[in-house]
């Protein structure tokens, strides 16, 4: 099986818009319309065996020297094949591209994250997050995912 992990382009977004509503259905990713899909497209990586999308994630900057991983998902059937990995070893490095030390995500999978090179941290020590994402989320009250981060060797 060969995997391409490439950045997306405007034929991805059906199959994007697709993937994370799977995942947004079970609660374990915040939903993106087609139009945000659109508009945010630059920051997505996806995965594509035989021509197929089966993985994707995107960075979000927070900060001068913060980045999010989001919409990280890899298709059934595809799980467990390091794609997931893959993925997220781009995205880390389009961070380090951009000169930005620190990388981190919210998440249900914790143990994926810290097979990374990942650590688990406090969601306090991200104001930014808080404020732009988590003060308009229904579970900002009660949020159960856990905040990891990745600390990069670059110079801010």
């Amino acid at each position: 099986m060969s995997v391409i992990c490439r950045k997306a382009v405007p034929e991805d977004v059906e199959p994007l818009f697709e993937m994370i509503k799977g995942y947004a259905e079970r609660g374990i990713m915040l939903p993106r319309s087609r139009e945000v899909l659109h508009r945010q497209l630059e920051h997505f990586i996806v995965a594509e065996v035989d021509g197929v999308v089966v993985g994707c994630g995107s960075l979000c900057r927070l900060g001068n020297d913060l980045v999010e991983v989001r919409s990280l998902g890899i298709s059934e059937g595809y799980k467990g094949l390091g794609i997931g990995s893959r993925l997220l070893d781009r995205l880390v490095e389009e961070a380090e591209r951009q000169q930005i030390p620190k990388v981190m995500a919210l998440t249900y999978e914790v143990s994926f994250f810290l097979k990374n090179g990942f650590a688990v941290v406090e969601k306090e020590i991200f104001p930014e997050k808080v404020w732009t994402d988590c003060v308009h989320c229904s579970k900002q009250d009660c949020c159960d995912e856990i905040a990891v981060l990745k600390e990069l060797n670059v110079s801010a």
